[in-house]
């Protein structure tokens, strides 16, 4: 199984994700952490995308296409993995059904988690963190809706089981509906 976690900032996601893959023991792909596993290994992909980091820059699409790549090629990941964060855009999401095609996959659900966007921008608020500011909080959902929502239409047309999870509860209760609806 392929399945991405979908949903707005702020709504749970990377939470939901882990916790699928701790419980049901499908591999967890989070780009960031596989972004600093490559520059740790010094990878050849991760050398390059140092320098994009270094330099206070956002690592460019194809860069960071081949780092997923580079990770979905590790053993743990041959039957199946759990994806947040990646894909973000259809460019990304075009070079993701490539990748998965070359081993013979494709996604087969996303897990689409939505919360309110007043709930989620006073959840984010309260999180305090420095880049948790409003303005730059409402940009990012801006970007959501440009740029990573219209995926859901991208992978509805490419057969993926599509599960919208209402994120507004405890993360168990969410849990508990992600794993309904995986098993439904």
């Amino acid at each position: 199984m392929i399945a991405l976690f979908f949903g707005a900032p702020g709504v749970g996601k990377g939470t939901q994700a882990s916790l699928i893959s701790q419980r049901e023991g499908i591999p967890y792909l989070s780009t960031g952490e596989a972004l600093r596993n490559a520059i740790a290994k010094q990878t050849e992909v991760g050398k390059l995308a140092q320098t994009y980091v270094e330099s206070g820059g956002l690592v460019p699409d194809d860069v960071v296409t081949r780092i997923v790549d580079e990770t979905l090629k590790q053993p743990e990941f041959a039957k199946g993995a759990i994806l947040d964060g990646y894909p973000r855009t259809t460019a990304q999401a075009e070079a993701l059904t490539e990748i998965l095609r070359g081993y013979g996959k494709a996604v087969s659900v996303v897990v689409n988690i939505t919360v309110d966007t007043e709930t989620i921008v006073k959840r984010l608020l309260l999180r305090g963190r420095k880049d948790d500011k409003e303005e730059i909080i409402r940009h990012r959902f801006g970007v959501y809706a440009k740029e990573t929502a219209p995926l859901l239409d991208y992978y509805t047309n490419a057969g993926a089981a599509i599960k919208t999870i209402d994120g507004d509860a405890e993360v168990e209760v969410v849990y508990e509906r992600v794993y309904t609806s995986l098993n439904a």
